[in-house]
């Protein structure tokens, strides 16, 4: 199906350079989708992005997706198979980028500064990325099964990272917890609840939010103290 140009003459490779300057707040910088995805696709992604997060995945259209590259809604199938894989893209793509912040933290053998640097890198990256970060969390009920087990899969391994600095914590004395499990939903929630309010323009920068949070993160765990 061959891509057509809107009036105006404006190319979609153009609408994806300017793309940037279009979608509000949040800029989802185009290497965030990988080397490998060309520019209008990557263009599709982000204004997927804005759509989903505005308007909720159900209530989007194609034509709301492709009309800000300058696309006729059926070009999106030139580059992707269905809305939903739009989606699962998102999806995929944002709980990657989340978990490799996490595994690029430092461990230095204490679980105290090292969960402290987990819950930092969690939450400063969901504050850098809210909008990306909003339709991970709150538009997965929208996948196809597949999909959305490819997904809890992913998200499983937050869980399991954080559960293993919690666990060899108390195991050493570092840590006074009660139910592990539910500390560790509980320091999860933290970096996710914040997607629903957060604004860049805001008061807090994501640096700064994730070292508030990581010294909550470290009291819950009765571990005080500053971010190492």
């Amino acid at each position: 199906m061959p891509e057509k140009k809107r009036g105006g003459g404006r190319h979609p490779a153009a609408a994806a350079m300017e793309l940037t300057t279009s979608l509000g707040p949040e800029t989802v910088p185009a290497e965030f989708w990988g080397e490998h995805t060309s520019p209008v696709a990557r263009a599709l992604l982000s204004s997927a992005v804005q759509c989903f997060a505005r308007k909720g995945f159900h209530a989007t259209t194609t034509r709301d997706i492709t009309t800000v590259v300058g696309l006729s809604p059926g070009s999106l199938y030139v580059h992707f198979p269905s809305k939903e894989a739009v989606l699962f893209r998102i999806a995929r793509t944002g709980h990657e980028r989340a978990l490799a912040e996490l595994r690029a933290q430092p461990d230095d053998g204490d679980p105290r500064s090292h969960i402290r640097r987990l819950v930092a890198g969690h939450v400063s990256w969901h504050a850098r990325h809210h909008t990306v970060a909003r339709v991970c969390q709150y538009e997965l009920a929208a996948l196809e099964p597949a999909h959305h087990a490819e997904i809890l899969g992913l998200r499983q391994q937050f869980s399991a990272m954080m559960q293993e600095v919690v666990e060899r914590g108390v195991r050493e004395g570092a840590f006074d917890v009660p139910d592990i499990d539910r500390a560790v939903r509980a320091i999860l929630s933290l970096g996710i609840d914040l997607v629903r309010w957060y604004r860049l323009d805001g008061a807090d920068s994501p640096e700064a939010l994730g070292e508030s949070y990581a010294e909550l993160a470290a009291r819950m765990l009765g571990s005080p103290g500053s971010l190492s």
